[in-house]
């Protein structure tokens, strides 16, 4: 009896994913990003375009955690886009955050 396979199928081989197929961040390692994109996109109407930047950080986010292949740039349609900042509550491409003071004084 083959049980679910056909009785003349020995050899199973496993391959990669396909191209555009990765693992889901069951970890919430890149979640930030993630958030940062769809708010931006809700901000802007949906225009993609004003949130590049954020695309580029969420798959940056994963290459670094292994949760996809590493590729260039110019591969993924990014290479014109500069770096962002990290995630933050504002999500807007045009707004800027004041920085923070990493030592305060003690008083």
């Amino acid at each position: 009896m083959s049980f679910g396979k056909p009785p003349n199928f020995t050899n199973f081989a496993v391959s990669a994913p396909d191209r555009g197929s990765f693992p889901l961040d069951h970890e919430g390692e890149c979640k930030q990003f993630m958030t940062a994109y769809l708010k931006c996109l809700k901000s802007n109407k949906n225009d993609n375009g004003k949130c590049r930047h954020l695309t580029k950080e969420y798959l940056k986010c994963r290459m670094e955690h292994g949760l996809m292949e590493k590729d260039s740039w110019e591969n993924l349609g990014l290479q014109g886009v500069e770096d962002g900042n990290t995630p933050s509550s504002e999500t807007s491409s045009t707004t800027t955050s004041k920085p923070k003071n990493k030592h305060p004084v003690n008083q």
